[in-house]
């Protein structure tokens, strides 16, 4: 399918079960318009619904930037009640972060401010070059976060570091965002792309719904106590246990070959 903002590609570089999604507005630092999350919602769903495709990658086309924010000249003369109508920023997050059941990882490139830093932070982990810079400035614009960024940045790194960062607009580094536990890991910018797609296919090969099943328990984590979510881990461990693939795995473990997969 062909998008008119973003590129969108699955087996990417000759990774089996690995999709690349590269935001493709260079012009604009690859703001995010409604069109650029109209396009990320259709090649999400496609994403979802391809069982040959088992991990994604989301970065930003050019060295310059992941996204640079939401696309201010589109929003700058729209009404209040238009965004409130309208649940402006809503579709985009309720289609994709809380239907994307497989993972995904953001590899963030130069800058990821405002909603492009909040489009990370949606990943299930991200990889930064060592130019990224990541920051909420909307302070700055006279608004606030408003796709998550106050939520999912308190979470990542506390509230005393997100609330300085939301407060005075200044953007964080990557050394200081793997040092805060924003990203997982910081890589040269010529590596970060190859570094990404190896990460997504080490996952892709993995059991498919054991990926999910991981993915569903950690994300609960944030929302649970711990009592309720050891009651989950181990009703889904139980559960995987009666799989295909758990009888397959336990069987090539003790032939000591590679497991073939169903996803079943």
């Amino acid at each position: 399918m062909t998008y008119e903002t973003i590129i969108h590609e699955t087996n990417a570089q000759g990774h089996d079960g690995v999709s690349l999604i590269t935001l493709n507005r260079p012009k604009a630092l690859n703001a995010l318009s409604s069109q650029v999350l109209a396009d990320l919602t259709c090649a999400f769903a496609g994403y979802n619904s391809d069982d040959s495709q088992r991990c994604l990658v989301l970065t930003g086309s050019g060295e310059k930037a992941f996204a640079a924010g939401a696309d201010i000249k589109e929003m700058s003369d729209k009404p209040a009640a238009d965004f409130y109508l309208d649940d402006f920023f809503a579709p985009w997050t309720s289609e994709v972060v809380k239907k994307t059941r497989k993972p995904w990882i953001a590899a963030v490139n130069g800058f990821a401010l405002g909603g492009g830093c909040e489009l990370a932070m949606m990943a299930d982990f991200i990889i930064a070059s060592d130019n990224a810079k990541f920051g909420q400035p909307e302070i700055n614009l006279g608004v606030a976060p408003g796709m998550g960024g106050s939520q999912r940045l308190t979470r990542a790194i506390g509230k005393s570091k997100a609330m300085e960062m939301c407060l005075t607009g200044r953007m964080m580094g990557a050394e200081e965002a793997e040092r805060a536990n924003l990203v997982v890991r910081v890589v040269p910018q010529a590596d970060l792309l190859a570094d990404a797609l190896k990460t997504a296919a080490t996952i892709a090969s993995k059991p498919p719904m054991a990926a999910i099943a991981n993915k569903e328990m950690v994300n609960a984590a944030f929302e649970m106590t711990l009592d309720q979510g050891l009651i989950m881990e181990r009703r889904i461990f139980q559960i995987l246990t009666a799989s295909e693939d758990k009888q397959e795995g336990m069987a090539a473990f003790i032939e000591k070959r590679e497991g073939q997969w169903k996803g079943r």
